[in-house]
């Protein structure tokens, strides 16, 4: 009996030139081109392999997919298609949610090759590490965020100048992860009271301290940069289905913390002219 193969790209060329390709090698595919009609068929039908865009309509839906095949259906093979090399390194971080990953324009001698290889090596999967999405992970590694942040801030030749406590340069850190995560769940980082609050009295606080704004955005641009870090290296146990949405969220509240705290920080410099 042919392999089967649920093929998910939106561009309805490569639909029309692939599909038929593996077809003559011998398989039955099933090609789609959202991400709603692959959920639908991989809840409805067998098969032996998924082979998937990375973006599907929306960056990263490819994820989702590959996601949802690996919960139903753990046995079948699951290979990405990307058109963007620069994206190598997180492929490579989450190389146990994937089989393979192929650049395009696909090679289709080396995509058929990979997919004979991965079907005739069967081996039991190993039952995925739970899945968490980033703010249940921002929650784990806050303590080390904080950490992180606080040595490379110290680097920063910018803000060697302030004497400073570590305890009084990042006293904002946790609580700021803690609305974050929670802004993240609810998915309502945009204009959330509760990072309002927190970017106000950041503000308020590192004008006393005789920062500038410049710094205040320096920091923030070494805390986005720690979290990125941190959240890459956990990439494996996040749930591929929900962090494009988290990311997204994550950012909007950072820029709406900056935001307030830039705000807040011009009006405290003003009351005290």
């Amino acid at each position: 009996m042919a392999k089967r193969i649920l093929f998910v790209d939106d561009e309805a060329g490569i639909r029309l030139t692939l599909g038929p390709i593996l077809e003559r090698n011998g398989f039955s595919v099933k090609t789609v081109a959202n991400v709603a009609d692959a959920l639908h068929e991989i809840n409805h039908n067998q098969f032996d392999v998924l082979l998937s865009d990375l973006n599907i309509g929306q960056p990263g839906d490819g994820f989702t997919v590959v996601s949802a095949m690996r919960r139903v259906q753990p046995e079948a093979a699951t290979f990405i298609l990307t058109g963007y090399p620069d994206f190598e390194t997180a492929l490579q971080a989450i190389r146990n949610q994937v089989d393979d990953y192929l650049l395009k324009p696909t090679d289709v001698p080396t995509l058929l090759t990979a997919i004979e290889r991965r079907l005739t090596q069967r081996r039991p999967r190993i039952p995925d590490p739970a899945v968490k999405r980033v703010s249940q992970l921002l929650r784990e590694t806050a303590a080390d965020i904080v950490e992180q942040w606080l040595d490379d801030v110290q680097k920063e030749r910018e803000l060697q100048g302030f004497r400073l406590s570590r305890e009084e340069r990042g006293q904002h850190i946790l609580p700021l992860l803690r609305d974050l995560a929670h802004c993240i769940d609810e998915g309502a980082c945009f204009d959330s009271d509760a990072l309002i609050r927190q970017g106000e009295q950041h503000g308020r606080r590192r004008a006393e301290q005789g920062y500038s704004i410049h710094l205040v955005v320096v920091e923030m641009r070494i805390l986005q940069r720690v979290i990125s870090s941190v959240l890459q290296h956990n990439l494996i146990r996040m749930d591929l289905s929900t962090v494009i949405s988290d990311m997204l969220e994550l950012g909007e509240g950072l820029h709406e913390h900056l935001e307030h705290s830039i705000r807040s920080f011009q009006k405290a410099s003003r009351e005290a002219a």
